[in-house]
């Protein structure tokens, strides 16, 4: 009889253990699924856009923030494909408002760029957008390490444009207080772990692939049904 009672109590450890193991497998099963749905973004948390140059309606329900560099090739193509679908999607429709923040991984040259498209937005916020564009037109396609954005080349740029004053904006260049607004970005850079450019963030949502328009639209779109 003893050993019939072993025997049982064999048993039901041996199903114990493989009702754990299934249940764990189970629940690592619904982990990894749920790792591939969000694999796309990663929650960075709110960006405070307060004084950033914005694109599009300031009640806009949805906010996308870019952290780029002018020195960075990346952001340029960024620039030229991925934006001008979102602005025409999402921006014009007053569905979604667009802020840049400068990001300075490229030394002296990204502090130039930011210094200079701080010095117009101070001087001519109706300007920016079309010097901002300019300026990422401006980088060369070949040879991108070599040194191109100086002071010099930033106020070349702003020839193109009637409302900027060049005297003006170089002397807003040389300001400590447009120096702070680039110290003021780079502590949003730090504050939210930036560390590639560009990188985008949806609502506080950052992708973790910034050309996957998809994965874009599909949090814009998730954010505006739940305004509705």
């Amino acid at each position: 009889m003893k050993k019939n009672n072993n025997k049982k109590k064999q048993s039901g450890m041996k199903l114990a253990v493989l009702l754990t193991i299934l249940a764990v497998g189970i629940v690592g099963a619904i982990v990894v699924l749920t790792n591939q749905q969000n694999a796309s973004t990663v929650e960075t948390g709110e960006v405070d856009t307060t004084g950033q140059p914005t694109l599009g309606e300031s009640d806009a329900p949805v906010t996308v923030v870019e952290f780029g560099d002018f020195k960075c090739p990346s952001c340029k193509a960024w620039g030229e494909t991925v934006y001008p679908q979102l602005v025409a999607d999402y921006v014009d429709t007053g569905d979604v408002k667009f802020s840049y923040i400068n990001v300075l991984f490229h030394g002296n040259e990204s502090v130039v760029g930011s210094l200079a498209a701080e010095a117009v937005y101070e001087q001519s916020p109706e300007s920016y957008w079309d010097f901002h564009k300019a300026l990422f037109a401006a980088q060369p396609t070949e040879n991108h390490d070599a040194a191109w954005l100086t002071p010099e080349k930033a106020l070349e740029v702003a020839t193109e444009f009637p409302a900027i004053d060049q005297v003006q904006m170089k002397a807003d260049m040389e300001k400590q207080e447009t120096m702070d607004k680039v110290d003021a970005d780079k502590a949003l850079v730090e504050e939210h772990s930036v560390a590639m450019t560009p990188t985008i963030v949806v609502n506080g949502q950052t992708l973790e692939d910034p050309f996957d328009y998809d994965a874009i639209k599909a949090l814009i779109d998730e954010a505006l049904a739940e305004e509705n």
